[in-house]
C-alpha cells in the first residue's frame, strides 16, 4: 500500500508539475497578447499625445495671436481717448473764446475811440491796462487776430460784406476783426474788398 500511495503521490506531482506547465504556457500566451495589447495601445497614446500637442499648440498660437489684436486694440483705444481729450480741450477753448470775442471787440474799440485830451486819466490808464492784459490772455490761449487790410480777399479767412471801388480782390477796410484759434478760423475776417471800375 505505500508503494501505491507513493506513485499516487508521484502521480500528484507530477500532474501538479504538468498542470503548472500548462498555466505557465497559458500565463505565456496572455502576457505576449497583453504586451501586443499594451503596444498597440503606447502606438495610440503616443498618437494621442502628438495630436494633443499638435492641438495645444495650435491652440496656444490662436491665444497669441487673440492677445497681440487685443494688445493692438487697446493701444488704438489709448490714442483715441488721447485724441478725443485733445479735441475736447480745443472745442472747450474755442467756445470760451468765441464767447469772449465780442467783450474783446468791444473792448478794442472803446480804447480806440479814446479822446485824445482824455489819455492821461487814471481810469483811461486802467482800460488800457486791461485791454494788453485781455490781449496776452487771448495771445496765452493761441489766439491770433487775421491779417486783413491791405491783404489779398481769401475766402478762408475772409468774409466779404460789400465792395468800394479800389484796387481789384484787395481788402480795403476791415468791418469786423477776425480771429484764429492755432491754424483753424475761429471768425472770419468781415471785410470790404475792392473791385475795379
Amino acid at each position: 500500500m505505500t508503494t501505491n500511495e507513493d506513485e499516487r503521490i508521484v502521480d500528484k506531482r507530477a500532474a501538479a508539475r504538468m498542470g503548472d506547465d500548462d498555466e505557465s504556457n497559458r500565463r505565456g500566451a496572455e502576457d505576449a497578447k497583453a504586451a501586443e495589447k499594451n503596444e498597440g495601445a503606447t502606438e495610440a497614446t503616443t498618437k494621442s499625445i502628438e495630436e494633443q500637442l499638435a492641438e495645444a499648440l495650435e491652440r496656444a498660437e490662436e491665444n497669441h495671436k487673440h492677445w497681440q489684436r487685443s494688445a493692438a486694440d487697446f493701444i488704438n483705444f489709448k490714442r483715441r481717448v488721447e485724441q478725443e481729450r485733445g479735441e475736447q480741450a480745443r472745442f472747450a477753448s474755442a467756445a470760451l473764446v468765441i464767447n469772449l470775442l465780442p467783450v474783446y471787440d468791444d473792448l478794442a474799440r472803446a480804447v480806440e475811440t479814446v479822446d485824445a485830451h482824455l489819455a492821461g486819466l487814471n481810469w483811461v490808464q486802467g482800460v488800457l491796462a486791461i485791454q494788453r492784459k485781455f490781449a496776452q490772455l487771448m495771445e496765452a490761449m493761441g489766439v491770433t487776430e487775421i491779417a486783413a487790410a491791405g491783404e489779398a480777399f481769401d475766402p478762408n479767412r475772409h468774409e466779404a460784406v460789400g465792395k468800394q471801388p479800389g484796387e481789384d480782390g484787395k481788402v480795403l477796410h476791415v468791418v469786423q476783426r477776425g480771429y484764429l484759434l492755432g491754424d483753424k478760423v475761429l471768425r472770419p475776417a468781415m471785410v470790404i474788398v475792392g473791385e475795379a471800375e
